[in-house]
């Protein structure tokens, strides 16, 4: 609401900077999907932050008519932690890519995501380091000409969803920019959870490997080449919700009849199903959008204030105390 109690559009939620990323790019359907969600769900400008690291998407805080913060390369996750802990009533989203995440901020990355601190993490993904003009990013296929591998990378690319789950998180979800109606209810989703939240977003870089995403999110492509997760629901996917998705003994995704679809359980302790949909072969079998998992842990910061809370209950120990500890020992007479 805004301080006339009128209730905030799109709009509040536009700064007056202008948006400055190449003609055609993804990030303009994203900025417009974070930026309509944030008015649906009825936030505050005020009371929300921006952090982002280094890359395209990093423009993002510049954008948004709420605080921000454009920090160092791979380090966004870092630095959103320490808001968050010093503010836990704040509402603090992540703004990446997969250069910036899964390269020089891997590591910032997975523990932000075993900790479960209280962060909604948005990664673009668009296979390519885009802002330093076209180089192959942990993402990118095998194979991918690009100007710093002129005759193919020989990488094996990470899946972020993989890489999220092996990290025990709690809430992993998928949606892609031009999905408009789809990408704004998974930023809801996201809101909604408890601890962190990870939304990986495919995303079309038309400069530097425009149509990565074409062989299922062109129109009359779209309906046998993806597959929409829903909890409690078969994996149905074709025109007519024909075909489906199961696993076989070992958990790998195979098409199936209709009848003998899998039904999808996003609340699944174990993520194994999860995994297993996170490394389907997108060349072979439809890609697979919607949440992979919605599990509930106590957030990070809210057991880092509970014992700090039974640490100040404790009596004062000397500073001798704190110091010697338990652990001492004398050494020579």
């Amino acid at each position: 609401m805004s301080t006339t109690g009128t209730p905030l559009t799109k709009k509040d939620f536009k700064s007056d900077q202008d948006v400055r990323w190449c003609p055609g790019c993804g990030d303009y359907s994203i900025l417009n999907a974070v930026q309509t969600a944030f008015a649906e769900l009825g936030k505050k400008p005020h009371e929300v932050a921006i952090v982002s690291g280094i890359g395209c998407s990093s423009r993002f805080p510049y954008y948004m008519e709420t605080y921000g913060f454009h920090t160092l390369h791979g380090r966004a996750p870092t630095i959103a932690t320490g808001l968050k802990l010093a503010n836990p009533d704040l509402d603090v989203w992540v703004v990446t890519g997969d250069g910036d995440a899964l390269s020089i901020g891997g590591n910032h990355l997975i523990h932000v995501l075993r900790r479960n601190v209280g962060l909604k993490i948005l990664l673009f993904n668009n296979r390519i380091y885009g802002l330093t003009k076209g180089q192959f990013s942990p993402t990118s296929e095998r194979g991918k000409k690009t100007k710093s591998t002129p005759m193919g990378s020989v990488d094996e690319p990470f899946s972020p969803i993989g890489l999220a789950l092996g990290a025990n998180a709690t809430f992993v979800a998928r949606s892609v920019d031009i999905f408009a109606q789809h990408l704004v209810a998974m930023v809801k989703r996201m809101d909604a959870h408890r601890g962190t939240s990870l939304l990986e977003i495919y995303q079309n870089c038309n400069i530097f490997n425009d149509g990565a995403y074409k062989s299922f999110t062109d129109k009359e492509l779209r309906d046998d080449r993806v597959v929409e997760l829903h909890q409690g629901k078969p994996l149905l996917f074709g025109k007519n919700l024909d075909k489906g998705l199961s696993f076989d003994a070992d958990l790998r995704p195979r098409i199936v009849e209709k009848a003998d679809a899998a039904t999808w359980d996003e609340h699944r302790a174990n993520p194994a199903y999860a995994t297993a949909l996170a490394h389907a072969d997108e060349a072979s079998l439809p890609v697979p959008i919607g949440v992979f998992r919605d599990v509930a842990r106590s957030p990070f910061e809210s057991d880092l204030r509970n014992q700090l809370a039974v640490a100040g209950e404790r009596k004062t120990e000397s500073l001798d105390e704190l110091l010697l500890g338990n652990e001492t020992w004398t050494v020579g007479s």
